[in-house]
This record gives structure tokens, C-alpha cells and sequence, in this order.
């Protein structure tokens, strides 16, 4: 199987990440004391994100943005969908209580959707993109919950 221009699959799943993030960001309060985090990891994390919310929809710089095959798309969809619902369960969690446990499920879970998307499409720039991404997120979700 075979994508045009815009993997609508993984443009989905980005939709499907944002959203409780989203929730988050305006229930938070403003007056949260900020961790002080150094500006390298929040550039990094900030590039990373950026850079895997646009490459799980677009195929810059891929030959032939698809799978190898059936197998390849089905794992995509069902691990994908497994990995959204467990990253929708840690939100539920980590509204109800937030631990360092709850922070980090939901700052590996989306790495982990991101790096599986990546090597099964052979988005090359996704998985590097993923990689800095889930270092950066990781290490400011560590900094910022311990």
C-alpha cells in the first residue's frame, strides 16, 4: 500500500495526540512553578516535535511512502492503536494523579508511535526526528516531574 502526498493515517494519529494535550494545556494553571530546563533540550525537543508532527503526514524526502506490505500495515494500525489507547489510559491516570510513572508513559508512548511509524513507512527523517524528540521529551519530562 501506497500514500499520495499526505499519510491521512498518520496526519490522524497526530490529531489523536494533540487532543489531550491540548485539555491539559488549558486546565493548567499558570501560576505552576517552572523546572528550569536548559534551552539545548527544550530546542531539541521543540525540533523533534515539530519535526515528527509534520513527517507522520508528509513524505519529505521518501522515494516511496508506503508499506512493503499487508503484514507491514497491519502491524502499523494495530500497534498504533494499541500504543493510542494506552497513551488516552496515562492521561486518565495522570489527571487523576500526577506522578513521574504517569509523566513518563506519556512521554515514551507518543516516541514510541513516532519511531514505529517511522521505520515502517522507511521515513528515515521520521525516525531521526523521533529519536531527538523522545530524548529531549523524556529527559524535560524527568527534569520537570522528579
Amino acid at each position: 500500500m501506497e500514500f499520495g502526498w499526505i499519510n491521512l493515517f498518520g496526519a490522524g494519529i497526530v490529531v489523536l495526540i494533540m487532543i489531550p494535550n491540548i485539555i491539559y494545556a488549558v486546565r493548567q494553571k499558570q501560576d505552576e512553578a517552572q523546572a528550569i530546563i536548559p534551552k539545548y533540550l527544550s530546542a531539541c525537543e521543540q525540533v523533534g516535535r515539530y519535526g515528527c508532527i509534520v513527517l507522520m503526514w508528509l513524505p519529505l524526502l521518501v522515494w516511496k511512502f508506503g508499506f512493503g506490505s499487508v503484514e507491514e500495515l497491519l502491524v502499523y494500525l494495530i500497534a498504533n492503536g494499541l500504543l493510542l489507547l494506552s497513551y488516552y489510559l496515562f492521561w486518565g491516570f495522570y489527571f487523576r494523579k500526577k506522578a513521574l510513572s504517569n509523566a513518563m508513559a506519556l512521554a515514551i508512548i507518543p516516541t514510541l508511535i513516532f519511531l514505529l511509524s517511522g521505520i515502517l513507512l522507511r521515513h528515515w527523517l521520521l525516525v531521526i526526528a523521533a529519536v531527538i524528540f523522545g530524548f529531549a521529551h523524556c529527559s524535560i519530562t524527568y527534569i520537570t516531574n522528579k
